[in-house]
């Protein structure tokens, strides 16, 4: 087994650190070298040596050791004479060894000297020793001053070479090659396809890929071959990684789990060994699926922002993914499932067929699918009972998985701050109100002036909306300051529609310009409020002009750069980049003196608009009904659609605080 379990009461072993082999081989050569030699020397007494030892004329030396301790070291004459036979009579003779044959303390030197004097006079043609005189520490201290420098590097090397190790992957640096990735079995994974909603085109796909796994046979029996490769492909928070999930809830194969970053390092060469050490476990455990999220950190396009003379270790990683995936001595048995939100930055070598076969995209879910993850998200929560999910997912257009699991949970949290025992429709509008235009800002201190200018915004929009055919239908407006900057927002719910002819975008543009029309024509003057609004009109005007083929000057041409081809060069001559200004300067011109039109004709609903928002702060569909009439243009199935939010639900006058 390798690093890759995910279950680390089971499988945390004490792994083999060879940081002690060193440091005991290193301990011993200290010791082999510093240490005396402890050769073992007979304690005798002072009155012994001068009796008994001294006038043999066997004694070399004495050496007074802190003036408290004597050695006496013998001459080699000395093993043969018969004082000192029993000493030598089973070992070889030791004189010639640095350790002294005897020790005896002494009082003082003094008293050792003053006892020598008396020996020499009772006998003065006996030759005496050489007496030295040392000052010796004890072993641990005299091995302190050499050995605190080599503490001290063993030390900033273990840490530094742990901290290594454990940016490798494994707690040592032996271990930095190696994958880490994560092994899940069925028991591990809660995540069913149950618990995947609004994605059934994507589950299709992936729960094929689980059943040839299963059953194999059923599929080779046709002479079918299983897919190498499954990439899933989609904006953020759509339920990529859930799906990834919920085939390792449903999978009875072993299932990988690893991020693209996890591949990258500062070393050369580790991305490419943690590749090659994922597949290896993975063919120990064939059939068997790996799944990558974020691929496109190591799957980037090849040669692009090259580095002249550098080693991309990138590229390294990503060229030994591709021989893995489909490779000279590729073995079957295991499928790649990978995710990314940016598939136009990826090298063409991963998604050709052979690698990833099937490339799944999941998309931000329609009316459908947002009513299936409202019913996924809900069954956990107390919701009243009658609440229309289906009204939520109308309201919810352009909402991923992830936003509206987030609008669940931001909707359980109002109704629990109010003391509730259910969740009402009135906490869901409160969280739809709060994902959209963030925290409301109860405590910002609007001037009056202010606030008129914010109404006549906001109403501009909604009547311009109100009037033009293309505009999608108006849900609520309000001027309570929202987020950072929104001082206040028109709602609206969008049609389910995938294209869009010049006419509708061009009344997007109005209805969008309608706040800052209004504002010059009541006030005389325009305010930084239109920012948003300009820079949203901006992106359209230029995407009619140079991507979707709506201008007759520029004629049917995109200069669209989806695979990033042109670099920072623009695929145009300067002369068309001035045509595409101009005309993108009439567009705008043009949209905005229809709306100046539109809301002069429009003037006594504009005010009226106004003046109620300025009143109430919050005006519904119905409200503006009531003031200005029927929409005009509302066909019978969109009314009947847009009735039933009407819930009569208006904010609390003294509202909690989120």
């Amino acid at each position: 087994m390798s690093d890759l379990d995910n279950n680390p009461k089971e499988n945390k072993k004490p792994g083999f650190n060879y940081f002690w082999i060193y440091g005991l081989v290193a301990g011993i050569i200290l010791l082999t070298l510093f240490l005396p030699n402890q050769s073992k020397s007979e304690e005798i007494t002072l009155d012994f040596y001068f009796e008994n030892v001294l006038p043999t004329g066997a004694v070399d030396k004495v050496v007074i050791v802190n003036e408290n301790t004597a050695e006496v070291y013998l001459k080699k004459e000395a093993a043969g004479m018969e004082a000192f036979k029993d000493k030598f009579k089973d070992k070889k003779f030791e004189a010639l060894s640095p350790s002294p044959q005897y020790t005896f303390p002494i009082i003082t030197l003094e008293d050792f000297v003053s006892r020598e004097n008396t020996a020499k006079a009772k006998n003065p043609t006996l030759l005496f020793p050489s007496t030295e005189k040392t000052n010796r520490e004890g072993i641990i201290n005299s091995f302190i001053p050499f050995l605190l420098p080599f503490l001290l590097l063993f030390v900033l090397w273990y840490f530094v070479l742990r901290r290594v190790g454990s940016a490798g992957g494994g707690a040592q640096i032996f271990n930095i090659g190696k994958s880490k990735a994560q092994l899940y079995d069925n028991s591990n994974v809660n995540v069913t396809f149950n618990d995947v909603a609004g994605l059934e085109e994507a589950k299709e796909e992936v729960m094929e890929v689980v059943d040839f796994l299963k059953n194999p046979k059923k599929y080779t029996a046709l002479g079918g071959k299983i897919p190498k490769g499954c990439l899933l492909i989609g904006p953020p928070g759509t339920g990529k990684t859930l799906i990834a999930k919920a085939m390792a809830g449903e999978a009875k194969v072993p299932f990988f789990s690893i991020s693209g970053s996890d591949f990258v390092e500062m070393f050369v060469g580790v991305g490419a060994s943690r590749v090659r050490d994922l597949f290896k476990t993975a063919r120990e455990k064939a059939p068997c699926i790996i799944f990558i999220d974020e691929i496109d950190a190591i799957g980037r396009a090849r040669g692009r922002n090259m580095v002249q003379g550098g080693n991309d270790e990138r590229e390294n990683t990503l060229n030994q993914l591709l021989v893995e995936m489909d490779g000279f001595s590729t073995e079957k048995g295991i499928i790649i499932i990978a995710a990314t939100n940016r598939p136009d930055v990826l090298d063409p070598a991963l998604l050709r067929p052979g690698r990833f076969d099937r490339q799944i995209s999941i998309d931000k879910p329609d009316a459908n699918g947002r009513e299936q993850i409202f019913r996924v998200h809900t069954k956990t929560l107390k919701i009243k009972e009658g609440l229309d999910l289906r009204k939520l997912a109308d309201q919810t257009p352009g909402f991923a998985g992830a936003d509206i699991a987030n609008v669940c949970n931001e909707a359980a949290l109002f109704a629990a701050r109010k003391g509730k025992s259910e969740i009402s429709y009135e906490d869901f509008q409160d969280a739809i109100d709060r994902v959209i235009g963030g925290l409301e800002r109860k405590t910002r201190l609007i001037n009056p002036e202010e606030k008129r200018i914010i109404a006549w915004h906001e109403a501009g929009h909604a009547v311009c909306g109100w009037f033009l055919a293309y505009a999608h239908p108006l849900l609520k407006i309000t001027i309570i300051p929202r987020g950072v900057a929104a001082l206040g927002y028109a709602q609206y719910v969008p049609k389910e529609q995938f294209l869009y002819n010049a006419e509708q975008l061009l009344d997007e543009m109005c209805m969008t310009l309608g706040g800052r029309v209004a504002e010059e024509i009541v006030f005389n003057k325009i305010s930084t409020g239109a920012q948003n609004d300009l820079e949203r009109i901006t992106k359209m005007a230029y995407g009619m002009v140079t991507i979707y083929g709506m201008n007759k000057r520029i004629g049917n041409v995109s200069f669209h750069d989806t695979e990033s081809e042109y670099n920072f060069q623009k695929p145009y001559s300067e002369e068309t980049s001035k045509m595409i200004d101009e005309e993108v300067r009439k567009l705008i011109e043009h949209a905005y003196e229809r709306t100046k039109s539109l809301l002069l004709e429009k003037r006594e609903e504009l005010d009226k608009v106004a003046l109620k928002l300025l009143e109430k702060e919050v005006l519904y569909k119905a409200d503006v009904e009531e003031l200005i009439g029927d929409r005009p243009f509302e066909t019978a199935e969109e009314k009947l659609r847009m009735d039933g939010f009407n819930y009569g639900y208006t904010p609390s006058p003294d509202p909690v605080a989120v």
